[in-house]
């Protein structure tokens, strides 16, 4: 059985070099799994595009997404991850453990987001019709329901990813559920 290593600066590309530079810069570190993307000569910067685009989607229902959709994946790479990431964005512990659990009654619009979020992953792209209404009645809209399905493609991305090469953790470990 093969075994991914986590490429360095050293062994990627000038351009990945130039893209593990700007990552250090503004993170302090390049993330293993980012690191791994780029194994390809265009998977990072291909995926920092999709990861970094323009969205209707504020950080916080960013975060729920990624969280709900890296719980359902069981990616723990982007457990960790989001976990941080969640309570930089105002989360609190208890609030993204709900959130892992495809919920969050502490927002009626974030909840109907997670929820639809949590029976989409489960289902592959599909959700019971009340989940969908729901999701409308929040608030939300059409535009909105597109950036939330690129973001869990965005998601399913890293957390196939992670799967597949099991590359360490490099954050602090999600509480388990």
């Amino acid at each position: 059985m093969k075994t991914i290593t986590v490429p360095t600066a050293a062994s990627v590309s000038p351009a990945n070099r130039a893209i593990f530079e700007r990552l250090e810069k503004g993170l302090g570190m390049v993330p293993n799994l980012y690191a791994t993307l780029a194994y390809s000569e265009h998977g990072l910067g291909n995926y920092l595009t999709l990861q970094n685009s323009k969205t209707s989607l504020n950080a916080k229902e960013r975060e729920v997404i990624n969280l709900v959709v890296s719980q359902v994946n069981d990616c723990a790479y982007c457990l960790a991850a989001h976990t941080a990431l969640g309570g930089m964005v105002g989360f609190t512990p208890a609030e993204i453990i709900e959130i892992r659990k495809g919920g969050a009654s502490f927002d009626a619009k974030l909840d109907a987001l997670a929820r639809l979020v949590k029976s989409a992953a489960l289902h592959r792209g599909h959700a019971a019709q009340e989940t969908l209404d729901a999701f409308f009645a929040a608030g939300y809209d059409e535009g909105n329901l597109v950036d939330a399905v690129i973001v869990v493609g965005d998601k399913i991305i890293t957390n196939y990813l992670h799967a597949l090469t099991k590359v360490p953790v490099d954050f602090p470990a999600a509480p388990a559920l």
